[in-house]
């Protein structure tokens, strides 16, 4: 079995790789999400949350398809990352065409485009605030193409159906965990 590096070790390849202080945040939300919801199916937090931060680490340089997350992914191999946590990292892109089997890898999949858009939520309430964000706002905006464009609303739906969970609980369950974590987002 392969030694799981520490939190601290994902931290500083994260900081690394990704100067962009809005990316480092997001890579923290998914992180949070990521920690709730293994506890509420059975994964272990730590393999959890260390997927979720660093799920997006190689973006900010190697944004393009072709790129991302290969690039991360093979650097991940190279320091010895566990391969569910690698595999869970290839598979929340669709465009690789790696099918989400684990709970692992649908999570992370369901969490990821969630969390970039409650923060939009977050960042239009009059005190920027995610205890300000309401589900049925979330909705709402979901609705609106016009809201937070660059979200792809698609994989927010589909993550919730792979999940096997209504997309309302969906969002509370993911928005309690970001409001857990919310000074340290700034939100």
């Amino acid at each position: 079995m392969v030694a799981l590096p520490s939190r601290q070790e994902a931290w500083l390849l994260l900081m690394e790789h990704t100067g962009g202080e809005n990316l480092r945040k997001h890579a923290l939300a998914v992180e949070a999400a990521m920690r709730a919801y293994a506890v509420r199916q059975g994964g272990d937090p730590e393999v959890w949350g260390i997927t979720g931060l660093l799920h997006d680490f190689d973006y900010e340089k190697h944004p393009t398809p072709e790129e991302h997350p290969a690039f991360g992914v093979s650097l991940l191999r190279e320091k010895g990352y566990p391969e569910e946590i690698v595999r869970a990292i290839l598979a929340h892109a669709p465009h690789t065409g790696l099918p989400r089997s684990t709970p692992l890898e649908k999570t992370l999949f369901a969490v990821d485009e969630l969390c970039g858009f409650l923060t939009a939520c977050a960042l239009v309430q009059p005190g920027k605030s995610l205890a300000e964000v309401r589900p049925g706002s979330v909705r709402k905006k979901l609705k609106d193409k016009a809201f937070a464009r660059g979200v792809h609303r698609e994989h927010i739906f589909q993550g919730a159906e792979e999940l096997g969970v209504d997309l309302e609980q969906h969002i509370l369950f993911v928005l309690d965990a970001l409001v857990r974590v919310a000074p340290t987002l700034g939100l």
